[in-house]
C-alpha cells in the first residue's frame, strides 16, 4: 500500500493543533502514512507545538503568509513519493478509520473524496456538498436564500437535501475542509491555484478536477468534525470570500455572465446588509467598487 501524504497548512494554529494530531492515529488507521505541515509564518506557539508533539513530522516554514493554496503546494512538493494526498485543515478531528474510507474510495471515475463533516456539538452533518455557480443559482439564494432554494438544484449551489448526504454522492465541487486527492488527480491537475489567496481554491481545484474527469465524490462512511472559521461573522473574511467566488466564476465564463453573476451576488449582499449583517455590508460595499475584481484579494 502506498503511503499517504497527509498535508496540513498552519498560520497561527496553536490552538487547534493538539486537537488535530491527537485525533490522527484513530483517522488514520489501517494507512502508511507522514505528516507534511506547511506553515505561514505563524506568530504563536505553532511551531513549537509541532516539535513538542509531532516531531517525525516534515515542516515547511514559508517564510510568508502566503495563503492556503500555497501553503498546500509547498507541503506537497516536500512530501516526497506518495499515493494519494490528504489534505487537511488543522481545525478537523478525524473519526476512526476516515482517512482509510476516503482513500478506498478513490478510482473507479474518482479523484476527489470528501467526508460527513460534522459541526461540534451538533448530530446531524453539514451540508458540505456544492453545486457549480450559475446566474440562476446566484438570484435563487438572492430572493429566498440558500438554504431554503437548495432544495431546487436549479436555485442553489447548496445541497442540503439529506438522503444525498447518505449515500457515496457526486457533486461539482464540496467543502475543502478534509479531502482525499487520488494521486492520478494530483498529476492530471497540477498544482493548487495561489491566485486564490483564501476560499475558491478548493472549488476551482475540483471544477479543474472535474474538466479532466476526476469527480469529487462523498463517501458518507467517513467521518470527521470541523470547528470551523469566522467567515460567516468577519467582514474581512466574508468579502474576501464574496470577491472570490465571483473571480472564479469569470474565469470559467465570459463577460456578459459574468457582469449577470456579479450583480445577482452583490444583490444577495445588499439585501442581507439591509438586515442589519456587517459581513454582507462590507462585501456589497467591496464587491460595487470598479475594479475590485482585478486585484488579488488577501486579508
Amino acid at each position: 500500500m502506498s503511503t499517504v501524504a497527509v498535508i496540513v497548512v498552519t498560520w497561527n494554529s496553536a490552538s487547534v493543533l493538539p486537537g488535530f494530531l491527537a485525533a490522527l492515529p484513530e483517522g488514520m488507521a489501517g494507512l502508511d502514512w507522514r505528516l507534511v505541515v506547511a506553515d505561514n509564518d505563524s506568530a504563536d506557539d505553532t511551531l513549537e507545538v509541532l516539535r513538542t508533539l509531532a516531531p517525525d513530522a516534515t515542516v515547511v516554514q514559508t517564510g510568508r503568509n502566503a495563503g492556503y493554496a500555497a501553503g498546500v503546494n509547498a507541503a506537497l512538493g516536500a512530501a516526497g513519493d506518495h499515493g494519494p494526498a490528504l489534505i487537511c485543515n488543522p481545525d478537523i478531528r478525524m473519526r476512526e478509520g476516515c482517512a482509510k474510507r476516503l482513500v478506498d474510495s478513490l478510482g473507479d471515475g474518482v479523484g476527489i473524496a470528501v467526508p460527513l463533516l460534522y459541526e461540534e456539538g451538533r448530530d446531524t452533518p453539514h451540508h458540505s456538498l456544492r453545486r457549480e455557480s450559475s446566474v440562476l443559482r446566484a438570484l435563487g439564494e438572492a430572493v429566498i436564500g440558500n438554504t431554503r432554494a437548495g432544495r431546487f438544484p436549479r436555485l442553489s449551489e447548496l445541497v442540503t437535501d439529506a438522503a444525498v448526504y447518505q449515500r457515496p454522492t457526486r457533486a461539482d465541487w464540496a467543502t475543502g475542509a478534509l479531502m482525499a486527492i487520488s494521486a492520478e488527480c494530483l498529476a492530471a491537475c497540477g498544482r493548487w491555484d495561489e491566485s486564490f489567496f483564501l476560499y475558491s481554491e478548493e472549488t476551482e481545484y475540483c471544477l479543474r478536477a472535474r474538466d479532466r474527469g476526476y469527480a469529487t465524490q462523498l463517501e458518507p462512511t467517513a467521518e470527521a468534525v470541523h470547528l470551523g472559521g469566522d467567515s460567516q461573522v468577519s467582514p474581512r473574511l466574508w468579502t474576501l470570500l464574496t470577491l472570490n467566488r465571483v473571480r472564479l466564476y469569470r474565469r470559467r465564463h465570459g463577460p456578459l455572465a459574468t457582469a449577470a453573476f456579479r450583480t445577482a451576488v452583490l444583490l444577495r449582499e445588499t439585501s442581507r446588509a439591509a438586515l442589519g449583517r456587517p459581513a454582507a455590508r462590507a462585501a456589497a460595499t467591496a464587491l460595487a467598487k470598479p475594479g475590485a475584481l482585478n486585484k488579488t484579494p488577501a486579508p
